[in-house]
């Protein structure tokens, strides 16, 4: 059986991209159709299903390739679970074209290393975004989220409500929300009850 390459990638928002470390993943010599990706996802969360179909497209003598360990884990006991399930695996891991051999002692140790920082960068990021949204909130540039619906549309969802004509799924497609938009408009300010045989009468309340 061949061995194979394959890729994973990671970014943690939305609005970065991939195409880098694609390419740098294509230049180790991995093929397109063997990259995983995560997209707008932390180092941090463990349940990424990029990294769950990566880990089970490698097998027996594969290599897993990341560009950097951070795009793996960030976070040390995370990077140690990844490292001994491909071990266990027999599945080399790639950090930017260097082998990984978790039987080495000091190979084992500089792994180590790598993880605790990319663990302490995941820490730093933490803190910053705690401190800039404190400065932010102190400044009053952060209002907390905004409502879905300006105060017309809240009234005039709650009078179509109200008329018994609409459902509550109708009412969300109707202004474009979800239905628990719809059904938090209405627990916020619910009209006063009308006919009790009215089709679209019960409300059932939001779970969160």
């Amino acid at each position: 059986m061949n061995q194979l390459l394959v890729g994973y990638a990671r970014v943690s928002t939305e609005q970065q991209d991939l195409t880098a470390q694609r390419e740098q993943l294509a230049a180790l010599g991995v093929g397109d159709d063997r990259i995983y990706v995560d997209h707008g996802l932390t180092g941090t969360n463990r349940d990424r299903p990029g990294l769950r179909l990566a880990l089970a497209a490698c097998h027996d003598g594969d290599t897993l390739v990341v560009t950097k360990l951070d795009r793996l884990a960030r976070s040390l006991p995370d990077a140690r679970d990844i490292l001994d399930e491909l071990t266990k695996a027999n599945v080399r891991l790639s950090l930017g074209g260097s082998i990984h051999d978790p039987t080495d002692p000091i190979g084992r140790l500089l792994f180590n290393v790598l993880a605790m920082v990319a663990e302490f960068e995941a820490d730093l990021t933490s803190i910053r975004t705690r401190e800039g949204l404190k400065v932010a909130k102190a400044k009053g540039r952060l209002r907390g989220k905004q409502p879905k619906l300006t105060k017309i549309q809240s009234g005039h969802l709650l009078e179509l409500y109200a008329g018994g004509t609409y459902s509550t799924a109708e009412l969300a497609e109707m202004f474009s929300v979800s239905r628990a938009t719809v059904y938090r408009t209405i627990h916020r300010d619910p009209p006063p009850p009308l006919d009790p045989y009215r089709p679209f009468a019960e409300v059932t309340p939001p779970t969160t």
